[in-house]
């Protein structure tokens, strides 16, 4: 009996660029990361980490080259890549004059979820919000944000978490709750990347290394 097909990688990236203007961010880049693994996106600023991210997250297309997602075509499929795939990026894209409760209950509505509000409520406590969860987000501080923005990307419970610099602006406590957060998608089968400057800290996460450098990849 023949053995069954191999899964398609989690992600790959066939001699990808993409040029802003004269600039490119990111050139001639192959990498296939195998399911089951996680990905370390390292790189000083401006490397290319951010716009890798949101070429997987289908923010952007590339000028040249395909992106893959379990096998799927960034470009050509989209709006299926769009339903395995969050992003946590530098913008929040939370409503500034609701509450987190209300933030992750207009999400869950729009996913389907059923209880939305028992699952908003216990979203918040995983993420350490329940003392704030009536306060309008325009409100929050920045690690305030960050962690109602974890939250929101749990909720979508992703095939593929995209994190860039998670663990900006959180304290101690807020760095340790980010960690346990990321150990627990892995747990569940989700693929992580992970871009963060925290080398020590993405690298107990991580099974995978990519180094950028210019937008090309210097080290895997």
């Amino acid at each position: 009996m023949d053995a069954s097909p191999a899964p398609p990688p989690a992600l790959a990236f066939h001699d990808v660029s993409k040029r802003y203007g004269r600039h490119w961010a990111v050139a001639r880049l192959s990498y296939s990361l195998p399911q089951g693994r996680s990905l370390l996106l390292t790189g000083h600023n401006g490397s290319g980490k951010t716009t890798l991210l949101r070429l997987v997250a289908t923010a952007l297309s590339p000028t040249h080259g395909r992106v893959e997602v379990r096998g799927r075509d960034c470009v050509q499929e989209r709006e299926q890549v769009r339903r395995e795939v969050a992003l946590l990026s530098h913008a929040s894209f939370l409503y500034e004059d609701l509450t987190a409760h209300q933030n992750l209950v207009v999400l869950a509505r729009l996913l389907g979820v059923a209880s939305p509000a028992d699952v908003a409520e216990g979203l918040l406590g995983k993420v350490g919000l329940t003392r704030r969860t009536e306060r309008p987000v325009r409100q929050f501080s920045a690690g305030m944000r960050k962690r109602l923005a974890i939250a929101r990307l749990l909720l979508k419970k992703p095939a593929v978490a995209l994190l860039d610099e998670p663990f900006g602006e959180l304290d101690p406590a807020g760095i340790a709750a980010m960690e346990a957060i990321i150990g627990e998608l892995k747990t569940s089968g989700v693929t992580v990347v992970l871009a963060t400057h925290l080398i020590e800290q993405g690298l107990s996460l991580c099974e995978e290394r990519l180094h950028l450098s210019d937008g090309r990849a210097v080290a895997a």
